[in-house]
């Protein structure tokens, strides 16, 4: 899989410009592009069906699982509790790491754009609240999103709200959103089902 494009929305502080930031970026790239298919290939080639129809398209679940695994072998924690203050707490991230008492967190996208909103806006609370030291948003381009299952927030659905996030007065961490996109689109591939184990996608 590949990375089309990384857009920091806030990038501030030490920890922006310090190794620590550099190295965890390194393990989201690698871990994104890790992420085959089919089983034992060394590219990500999608099934090229519509998800607009029920039972068509590919699933996104698997793909994500798939690059999970990869950052927990480098040594990021899965499905982590925030902690964040509030009378309805937002959920976990999907994954952490800790610098130095601080969460740095990436979700990547599921959901549909309402969904993507959600997550960036839990990532600002989080570093105004001092609980986070930044967050990073994988999702679809919209060339891809087309093939997944219908209505997942895609990057192009969301670049025209950056600004919002980027004059937010925040002065340590970082913020980044980074879309992915398919290597090669095949019909001699199966579909990524909804049910698949992520790790097969590796």
């Amino acid at each position: 899989m590949k990375i089309l494009r990384r857009e920091y929305l806030l990038r501030a502080g030490a920890f922006a410009k310090g190794p620590c930031w550099k190295e965890r970026l390194d393990e989201i790239t690698r871990a994104v592009e890790s992420v085959v298919w089919p089983k034992g290939a060394k590219t990500f080639t999608l099934y090229p069906e519509s998800g607009k129809k029920r039972g068509k398209g590919n699933g996104v679940g698997p793909i994500k699982d798939a690059c999970m695994a990869s950052l927990k072998c480098a040594g990021w924690s899965l499905e982590t509790k925030t902690g964040l203050p509030g009378a309805k707490r937002p959920g976990p991230v999907d994954a952490a790491y800790n610098v130095e008492g601080k969460l740095l967190c990436l979700e990547w996208e599921t959901g549909n754009i309402s969904s993507s909103h959600r997550a960036l806006n839990k990532m600002c609370v989080g570093m105004l609240a001092g609980k986070f030291i930044g967050g990073v948003l994988i999702l679809p381009t919209r060339c891809m999103y087309k093939y997944l299952t219908d209505r997942v927030g895609n990057y192009e659905e969301i670049e025209p709200y950056f600004d919002v996030w980027k004059n937010l007065k925040l002065y340590e961490g970082v913020l980044m959103v980074i879309a992915i996109e398919h290597d090669a689109l095949s019909k001699d591939v199966p579909r990524i089902g909804k049910a698949t184990d992520g790790r097969a996608l590796q």
